[in-house]
Parts: C-alpha cells; sequence; structure tokens
C-alpha cells in the first residue's frame, strides 16, 4: 500500500492510500469518493503530464508519499 497525496491548489489535500498496481482510474474513484466530486469530472497531472486512466501508478512510477495535482473539469 502506498499514500498518494493529491493537492487541487484550492486549499484542499486529498491523502488516498491504494496499490502501486491500481490504475490512475481506480484512484479517481477513490478521490471521487473522498471529495463528493464525479470521478469522469477529475483530472490528475504532474506538472504538464495528464496521467490517462487505463496505466497503472507503478508504470508512471507514482511512489509512497508522491505528491500529484487535482484539477476539476
Amino acid at each position: 500500500m502506498i499514500e498518494v497525496v493529491l493537492n487541487d491548489r484550492l486549499g484542499k489535500k486529498v491523502r488516498v492510500k491504494c496499490n502501486d498496481d491500481d490504475t490512475i482510474g481506480d484512484l479517481k474513484k477513490l478521490v471521487a469518493a473522498q471529495t463528493g466530486t464525479r470521478a469522469d469530472k477529475i483530472r490528475i497531472q504532474k506538472w504538464y503530464t495528464i496521467y490517462k486512466d487505463h496505466i497503472t501508478l507503478r508504470d508512471y512510477e507514482i511512489h509512497d508519499g508522491m505528491g500529484l495535482e487535482l484539477y476539476y473539469n
């Protein structure tokens, strides 16, 4: 289990525990459950790289304690 920190730059930080073989789509569902936002309205990125839903966290080399950016579409 790893813990990922997502910051929406509007004052909300979300901490999510997940496995490193989960996909970005799974991560979006966990974030949606905590924030109350629909998963299809969430965009996760790091700098200018927008993460695709079907690729795993391990493939993107997302590790424990890593911070990502959370945007609402």
